[in-house]
């Protein structure tokens, strides 16, 4: 009997120590970053690795500058974590992907972009999404999302200034990003023709003439030579049609409990290092190379976005408890705007 129990004893240390060591072993991230493990983000989610010790995790980062391949290396288990846009991100948490939708985020008063109080919505965003409160909502089955971050507007960049109205961009090739089908819907929905792209070539087929028009943050106008597409007669229009985010996602076996929770108010404290290089970036474009957009024009745009938003989320391609926690933030940081005295995107169910 002593030497049963004996042995008994031996086996449970040995599960004990098994069980510790899978607890400890390291979590893979993969970061997408168009500059690969030389970029930006890379840096930040180094800096996250090293602050996410302190909440048992023992993160190993590997950079990609493809997003489909390291979304889709999370997906099939070979990464415990991902950070990549929401337009690929939204997959795994519909509700958190829901903050880049078309003019979501966008704020205009009196007929010109407030681009401070649009970052504002992002902020109290992704602070609200931080707050324990919304934990439940953070988890979608196995996943959850462990935080998100600005990546800056996205805008509409054309190769001639005449695409300087909605009417204007009828018949016009645009980009869409096959994976992100409220895309073509949108383009369509204008008259335009949507071009099927990715992140690895949409850049090349502005930059040589396959495409009118493009949306991009200006933290790519250097790495993707933008330049070259818009040329002499283009620009880039000061009209973000959304707000770019970079999100994590986390596969929550793989870390310890409540870590997801911990991890989302990290990256919450990051978002000023985030909008000072958004800052930079939109500074390091030639002046002559913006575009300026009448009043009426912006009205007419977001308007236009935010019907589509409305026909896209009715197709199901927007996830509707998303937007109705966006609208609250919007008319929270613009009570004035005439969209707030109506229901929609409120009375959905």
């Amino acid at each position: 009997m002593k030497l049963g129990n004996t042995t008994n004893k031996i086996g449970a240390a040995i599960a004990l120590t098994l069980c510790a060591t899978v607890a400890h072993a390291a979590q893979k991230v993969c970061v997408y970053d168009i500059l690969g493990a030389s970029g930006d983000l890379f840096n930040m989610a180094k800096d996250y690795a090293v602050a996410m010790q302190k909440a048992g995790a023992q993160v190993e980062l590997k950079g990609y500058t493809d997003e489909r391949v390291a979304t889709e290396d999370f997906r099939t288990g070979q990464c415990d974590a991902v950070i990549a846009t929401a337009f690929r991100t939204r997959q795994f948490n519909a509700v958190a992907g829901s903050v880049d939708t078309l003019g979501a985020t966008t704020i205009v008063r009196d007929g010109k972009i407030d681009i401070g109080a649009s970052y504002d919505v992002v902020r109290k965003l992704v602070q609200t999404f931080a707050a324990p409160a919304a934990s439940k909502l953070m988890v979608d089955g196995n996943f959850e999302v462990g935080g998100m971050i600005p990546l800056g507007a996205a805008y509409p960049i054309v190769n001639d200034r005449k695409i300087n109205t909605v009417e204007a961009l009828a018949g016009k090739k645009i980009a869409a990003f096959d994976h992100d089908k409220a895309q073509a819907v949108m383009i369509q929905r204008i008259g335009a023709q949507p071009v099927s792209a990715d992140i690895t070539n949409f850049s090349t087929k502005f930059n040589n003439g396959t495409v009118d028009m493009i949306a991009a943050p200006t933290l790519a106008y250097k790495p993707l030579e933008l330049a070259k597409g818009i040329g002499k007669n283009g620009a880039i229009t000061r009209f973000p049609i959304m707000i770019l985010t970079y999100q994590m996602v986390l596969n929550k076996a793989k870390f310890p409990d409540g870590f997801g929770l911990k991890s989302r108010e990290y990256w919450a404290g990051q978002f000023d290092r985030a909008l000072q290089l958004i800052k930079q970036a939109d500074a390091s474009i030639p002046p002559a190379t913006w575009m300026e957009l009448s009043a009426e024009n912006s009205y007419k745009y977001t308007l236009m976005l935010r019907e589509s938003r409305i026909d896209i989320a009715q197709k199901g391609l927007y996830d509707k408890r998303g937007l109705k926690v966006i609208k609250k933030v919007r008319c929270n940081v613009n009570p004035t705007d005439p969209e707030c005295t109506t229901k929609s995107e409120e009375d959905w169910k």
